[in-house]
């Protein structure tokens, strides 16, 4: 199980929390919390074989919300005494434009989370800054000693260490330690006047003993100066309506933007998602299963509990292709009548709660990946994407491949460089014909924003093929 948090850690007592859930929790209020959370981050690094910033920051506050029919009222303070703690509650309320009337706030009780997905004891997630430095001066060499075409290379290596607590006004009182680190490189070649960038990085909910484990940080180093060497080397990318296989892992980004955040609860109450009303249809190609699971152990994306006290799942997306569910948080759960799903996150406590993805992926299906790539006469093949842009209104994407390749005659040949896919989600689902075995999650490296928020999620995919799909580049396909 998870650990039990002690109200203390944050400064407060039982009937400082207790005074203000009664001050927010009022005649016309429908649900009330505080979450409470104290973060130390830490972050080095590094670029021309020179540290070139070190930080640290420490937080801790409290953010009081009410919600109020389809209105929430939210406040928050940087500081924990009772005074605060009743401004900030009075402030969400009159927010809520809800008037006075308190109602009675039911005896807390003191609970964990039902497991413990990511056990790093403090010490672990405390890394000294000569150990971070030292990492970073071996990535640096190992990049370089990869070939003489790597002229810079630039690494960074981020810790988070978060102790939360919710106080809900249905009694819950529920805290959570939540462990973080992200090791990320990036690579510069140069070989006369072309100029290629590769990147590879990993990360998790893990102590600092996970990078130096059979000297995994030196692998990443080494693929970020692979991918580099590599793209000096690439050809154009053709341009046109193509077939696309996509790799297993990092790929499956493309659907976190294109589907995933279409599946968003708040999206589909307000209308304005692709997927809104079309529960229970088909969404996709029959061989498309997709959930979002924030259980998977040391996962990037993965929680005990999401940031409203509820335990994370494993929920059901799309189901052989028929669209099974949204992804949840309390307020529009209950304003949906749907199924809460444990998806409530927020950046901090000066943030408001939304619905949010965790670890999203698609299962594997039944294809072997080699007869996926044979089965394509001319084609593109994606194993790692760069940005992209989504419009959830209507689905439609638009993603850069950082490594690809031509595939003539059912093989994989030459690199491609300026490859882009333009589609929409619900488009490119349907033209998914089949579905590999080898489902791989992401390194960990993932980060998504929404409204202004960033959260940590994952994403995953086994190696799939979309039987044509617009590729932007510059050669006719």
């Amino acid at each position: 199980m998870g650990q039990l948090i002690p109200l203390d850690s944050f400064g407060v007592t039982e009937h400082d929390v207790l005074e203000a859930l009664g001050r927010v929790k009022v005649r016309d209020v429908d649900y009330a919390d505080l979450y409470f959370e104290s973060c130390v981050s830490e972050s080095v690094s590094m670029e021309e074989s020179l540290v070139k910033r070190a930080t640290k920051s420490i937080s801790q506050g409290v953010g009081v919300r009410a919600t109020a029919g389809e209105k929430t009222g939210f406040a928050y303070s940087d500081d924990l005494t009772r005074h605060d703690l009743e401004l900030a509650a009075d402030t969400a309320r009159y927010i809520a434009n809800s008037p006075g009337g308190s109602q009675p706030v039911p005896v807390p009780v003191h609970s964990r989370p039902a497991r413990d997905l990511y056990p790093v004891p403090h010490a672990q997630a405390d890394v000294a800054t000569a150990d971070r430095v030292t990492l970073l001066n071996r990535i640096d060499a190992e990049a370089r000693r990869y070939d003489p075409r790597i002229k810079n290379v630039m690494a960074s290596f981020n810790t988070e260490y978060k102790i939360v607590m919710v106080a809900t006004s249905d009694g819950t009182f529920i805290g959570d330690v939540q462990p973080l680190s992200r090791l990320q490189v990036t690579c510069i070649a140069e070989d006369g006047g072309n100029r290629q960038i590769g990147s590879f990085g990993g990360g998790g909910r893990i102590g600092f003993d996970f990078y130096r484990q059979g000297d995994r940080y030196l692998n990443y180093a080494k693929e970020a100066a692979r991918i580099a060497i590599l793209n000096l080397s690439a050809v154009e990318a053709p341009a046109g309506v193509i077939p696309v296989v996509l790799g297993g892992g990092w790929p499956g980004i493309l659907l976190h933007e294109a589907i995933g955040h279409g599946l968003e609860a708040d999206f589909n109450r307000k209308k304005t998602s692709a997927f809104s009303n079309l529960l229970g249809k088909r969404v996709a190609s029959d061989v498309c299963t997709i959930v979002d699971d924030g259980t998977l152990p040391d996962r990037r994306g993965s929680l005990n509990m999401d940031d409203e006290g509820t335990a994370t799942a494993r929920t059901m997306l799309i189901e052989k292709g028929i669209l099974r569910g949204y992804i949840t948080d309390k307020l529009n759960a209950r304003l949906l009548g749907i199924p809460l799903t444990g998806n409530g996150r927020r950046e901090s406590y000066q943030s408001l709660v939304l619905p949010r993805m965790t670890n999203t992926f698609m299962l594997a299906g039944e294809s072997n990946p080699e007869d996926i790539i044979k089965s394509v006469k001319r084609g593109l093949y994606a194993v790692s994407f760069g940005g992209g842009q989504v419009d959830i209104t209507n689905g439609k994407f638009v993603f850069s491949a950082s490594e690809a390749y031509l595939i003539e005659d059912g093989k994989v040949t030459k690199p491609v460089k300026g490859a882009t896919l333009i589609g929409s989600g619900p488009e490119i689902l349907t033209k998914v014909s089949m579905v590999g075995h080898d489902l791989k999650l992401d390194e960990g490296i993932g980060t998504c924003g929404k409204e202004g928020q960033s959260v940590p999620v994952g994403v995953g995919l086994p190696t799939i093929r979309i039987d044509e799909i617009t590729v932007g580049g510059t050669q006719a396909g």
